[in-house]
Order: structure tokens, then C-alpha cells, then sequence
């Protein structure tokens, strides 16, 4: 008969050894423990990390042990699944052996790849901009293209406005006319203006 506790009793010995500042032991019965797993530094010393928490199930290794995320860092939605999935389908794979090592092995890899990847997400978002920023641009300088119909529309409220102009000056040369006064009438409102004209030739 398999002795269980015996089994679990080792390997959180082992765990312990191998993670000694990232291992926690949360209780004893159940056991339950957590361990801390950080990626390997990105390019620009970026990590993404994640904590594993792990209860074992009376029969573990014989039955998967229960798994969650407690906490992340630097990690989206999608990552947080990915990581569900992969520790499910290690478990499903480990059964009947001490699996924890392998689990936090296989999520370890992971996230150097989630690094890796924000490298590249983070290019591909730059060049993305960029590519927003050109069509902005380009928007900018093409203005509205001309269509036969947009012309005409433009041509008629052109037409229309040349026409209120044509109007308008017309009125006012119509206004100014009244208002012109002849010489004779300019003579007679002021009759300095014919010694005027003398006095500047006598100057």
C-alpha cells in the first residue's frame, strides 16, 4: 500500500531545499504551501512572476494536488490562463509521481517565454504606432480625395458665394451713388473751394 504522507513528507523536503526563499509551508493539514516563481531578467531587466499555491489531496501523487495563482506580476489575462492550462495538462501527465518540481519547472519556462514575448509585443506595438502615426500623417496631406460629386456641391457654394459678393458691392456702389455729391453741389455746399484752388496756385 502506497503511504502517502510519507511520499508528500519527502517531497516537501525537496522543495524546500530547492526553493528556499521562495517556498512557504501555509498549513499542515491539509498541506498547502506556496512558491514563488520569477522569470529570468528580459532585455531591459523586466520579469514577470507568479505565485503557485499547492494543497495536496489525500492520495497526491495517486490524484493531481489542487493548484491556483495567488498572486502575479507583470502578467495579463491571457498569460494567467496559458499558465492554468499548462499546469493542468502537467498534472493530467505526472500523475502517480511527485509532480510539484516538474509543475513549477514547466511554469518557470513559461514565463521566460512571457518575457521574451513582451520584448517583442512591445516592438510590435512600437511599430504599430508608428504605422498609426504615418496613416495620421499621410490623412493629414491627402485631404478629402475629389469626386465629380463633392466638386459640383463645392462648385455650386462657390458659385452662390461669388454671387452674395457680387451683390453686396453692387448695393454699395448703388448706396455710394446716392450719396455722391456733384461738383456743383459740393460748390455750392462750401464756397471756399473755388478761392482754395487759387490760393494754392498763388503759393
Amino acid at each position: 500500500m502506497t503511504d502517502y504522507s510519507e511520499e508528500q513528507r519527502n517531497e516537501l523536503e525537496a522543495l524546500e531545499s530547492i526553493y528556499p526563499d521562495s517556498f512557504t509551508v501555509l498549513s499542515e493539514n491539509p498541506t498547502t504551501f506556496t512558491i514563488t516563481v520569477t522569470s529570468e531578467a528580459g532585455e531591459n531587466d523586466e520579469t514577470v512572476q507568479t505565485t503557485l499555491k499547492f494543497t495536496y489531496r489525500e492520495k497526491y501523487p495517486d490524484e493531481t494536488p489542487l493548484y491556483e495563482i495567488v498572486s502575479q506580476e507583470n502578467l495579463d489575462d491571457n498569460d494567467v490562463m496559458d499558465i492554468i492550462k499548462l499546469l493542468e495538462q502537467q498534472a493530467e501527465e505526472n500523475l502517480g509521481m511527485v509532480m510539484i518540481f516538474t509543475l513549477v519547472s514547466a511554469v518557470q519556462e513559461k514565463l521566460n517565454e512571457i518575457v521574451d514575448q513582451i520584448k517583442t509585443r512591445r516592438e510590435e506595438e512600437k511599430k504599430q504606432k508608428e504605422r498609426e502615426a504615418e496613416e495620421e500623417e499621410k490623412q493629414r496631406f491627402h485631404g478629402t480625395p475629389v469626386t465629380i460629386e463633392n466638386f459640383l456641391n463645392w462648385k455650386a457654394k462657390f458659385d452662390a458665394e461669388l454671387l452674395e459678393i457680387k451683390r453686396k458691392k453692387m448695393k454699395e456702389e448703388e448706396q455710394a451713388g446716392k450719396n455722391k455729391l456733384s461738383g456743383k453741389q459740393l460748390f455750392e455746399m462750401d464756397h471756399n473751394l473755388d478761392t482754395s484752388d487759387i490760393q494754392f496756385l498763388e503759393e
